[in-house]
């Protein structure tokens, strides 16, 4: 090798080392290594930001986007509910939390769907007396495995075939085109991957459900937080007319048993019910009390057809779009002090609503209008998102604090959010518009129907994984100018081409799937991608096979908690341990690994 070939070794050292001891962000690390190489000439500036301009990140970010849309819409939420039941072993619940799950992952960003999630299988283990690392493991591993059923089930599987496409020119610039190899059609891009995804998605699932009894051990979840020092609301809501509960029982609404939440009372035409019965079947117009913690306050706020029981709510003269949850603490200056809420006018005065009153360690039952507020006391607020810049720095209040992902769900945009979503699928897989245009198209239809604001849009778009994928594509051409993706690929070869193409791609999943641990698994296969290249053009082969089984191999994070962001959100809820996710996660990898293997020659053809 020369000296370009040693100093681009040494670079991606350092960056690997880099990411490995979490010393500095993902994005720092590669984009220093790519000014690095950039530095010692080994590429230009046009192979070094190709990256930024590639239709794989343009793609993401219009992703991103139509997923705010989605998750803002509550379409992820209402699906997940309907679709998971109220199972009753465990058994039951892993594979009626990770069937669904699987198959929204396909089609959606996993991340918000395992968010949804959470709170769902937290009652379940409560409610089965179980514990919640049989269900909260399982789960993530179910998104992970969903995401390889269509092209836009992950970052990876788009950045690999972006990559993949233009190996297929007509004039002869890349090597797969002039062997007689045909381009994937439209249908295959999209739905390409599913040909091995789904039987691994069934196999992986099985597995799971047979071998988690065995390799999962029982832990503590660790707490969210302490609900004995957490502030306590008393909070109502009515159901309103045309909501989804309506003459369903409290225990079919999900209104039971609600982490950090009770269900204090049920008011129907002007009587409170003596007893909360848990078969009482929801009727419009009636009033539900509820004592809790400020998240499952939140929680009920995206419950569809439910909303606050305060008149003062209704008169918020700016729409529910622009609403937000802020908690005030009155200071001893406030002209709030000893006037009841309504004396005050504090709608009025404030433009806002309270929804709650919290005093020294204790919820106030009385009606929010009745009580005489104190220095100290804690209000929880539905107001404009300006509420803070305006009042953070008045004496009238001691603290002022947005409460986060509180902004009111969309419920009734949920069927124009999946529309879209619908549209766009049909345009990926079916029509000959270019993918970056037939993405962007819908991620605009998603922000001018209002399913995401134009704020939401931009705070939904994940920078820091477009830069890391942008720079990871110009390492990768440093990789080829220098020759070591032709070296690497070679000694693959020669190492197990021996064995034949199964042994082959055994070896190119382990790869991808290792790597991921490490840089993540789109830089995995930014990176590895022109090895995989190179291995079929040594073995004279279509390169098909090796393309999906790299798809399924950098997609397969399973080993460790740090892999995959789905495995860290899971982390602490289930109790787990480090070494917990490969007791699990490498004998599914050798399972899937080896599944790939003879599954992939037959349906791609070698």
């Amino acid at each position: 090798m020369d000296f370009d070939a040693w100093y681009t070794t040494a670079v991606l050292i350092i960056v690997i080392a880099s990411l490995i001891s979490n010393r500095m962000g993902m994005d720092v690390a590669i984009l220093g290594g790519l000014v690095m190489l950039m530095l010692g000439g080994v590429i230009d500036i046009g192979q070094a930001t190709e990256g930024f301009a590639s239709t794989s990140v343009l793609m993401l970010a219009g992703l991103f986007i139509i997923a705010t849309g989605l998750e803002r819409t509550g379409a992820i939420s209402h699906f997940a509910r309907r679709l998971l039941g109220r199972p009753t072993t465990v058994a039951a619940a892993q594979l009626r939390l990770m069937v669904p799950v699987s198959l929204l992952s396909g089609f959606m960003n996993n991340t918000p769907i395992v968010a949804v999630c959470l709170t769902i299988v937290r009652d379940w283990a409560r409610r089965m007396q179980i514990s919640p690392s049989h269900l909260y493991m399982p789960l993530s591993f179910a998104a992970i495995l969903g995401g390889k059923l269509t092209l836009i089930g992950t970052a990876s599987n788009i950045i690999l075939m972006e990559d993949y496409v233009p190996w297929f020119d007509s004039d002869g610039a890349k090597w797969a085109g002039t062997l007689g190899f045909d381009a994937p059609s439209s249908f295959m891009q999209f739905f390409g991957v599913a040909a091995i995804g789904l039987p691994c998605l069934v196999a992986g699932l099985g597995f799971i459900v047979l071998a988690s009894p065995f390799l999962l051990p029982i832990r503590k979840a660790v707490a969210a937080d302490d609900l004995l020092d957490a502030r306590n609301y008393q909070v109502g809501f009515v159901v309103k007319r045309g909501s989804a509960v309506i003459g369903q029982s409290i225990e079919q609404a999900g209104l039971r048993q609600l982490p950090g939440l009770f269900l204090s009372g049920v008011e129907r035409g002007g009587v409170a019910l003596p007893a909360v019965d848990p078969n009482l079947e929801l009727a419009e117009g009636d009033r539900l009390g509820f004592v809790g913690v400020l998240e499952s306050v939140i929680d009920l706020r995206g419950i569809r057809g439910l909303e606050p029981d305060d008149d003062q709510v209704q008169k918020l003269e700016f729409s529910k779009v622009a609403r937000t949850l802020v908690e005030a603490v009155v200071s001893a200056n406030s002209p709030l002090v000893g006037k009841s809420v309504r004396q005050a006018r504090f709608r009025t005065r404030y433009r806002a609503a309270i929804l709650a009153v919290h005093r020294q360690g204790a919820q106030i039952a009385a009606k929010i209008g009745d009580i005489v507020l104190k220095p100290g006391d804690t209000l929880l607020l539905e107001t404009s998102n300006d509420f803070r810049s305006t009042w953070k720095h008045s004496d009238e209040f001691f603290l002022v604090s947005n409460v986060p992902e509180s902004v009111p769900l969309r419920h009734d945009l949920a069927p124009v959010a999946l529309g879209v979503l619908a549209i766009l699928v049909a345009l990926l897989a079916f029509s000959p518009v270019d993918r970056v245009a037939a993405v962007w198209g819908c991620a605009l239809v998603m922000i001018l129907t209002r399913c995401a604001t134009g704020t939401e849009a931009r705070n939904g778009i994940h920078w820091q994984v477009l830069l890391v994928i942008a720079g990871s594509i110009g390492i990768g051409n440093a990789l080829v100018t220098t020759g070591l993706a032709q070296t690497a690929g070679e000694q693959i070869v020669a190492l197990g081409g021996g064995w034949g193409l199964p042994a082959m791609l055994v070896i190119i999943f382990l790869a991808g799937a290792i790597a991921s641990q490490f840089i993540t698994n789109y830089a995995a296969a930014a990176l590895l991608f022109p090895i995989g290249m190179t291995i079929a053009a040594a073995m004279q082969i279509d390169p098909s096979p090796i393309l999906f089984v790299l798809m399924l191999g950098v997609g397969g994070s399973f080993i460790s908690p740090i892999g995959y962001q789905t495995n860290l959100m899971v982390y602490g809820p289930g109790g787990y341990r480090f070494l917990d996710y490969a007791r699990l996660g490498v004998p599914l990898t050798i399972l899937l690994a080896v599944l790939c293997a003879f599954i992939a020659p037959l349906v791609y053809g070698s």
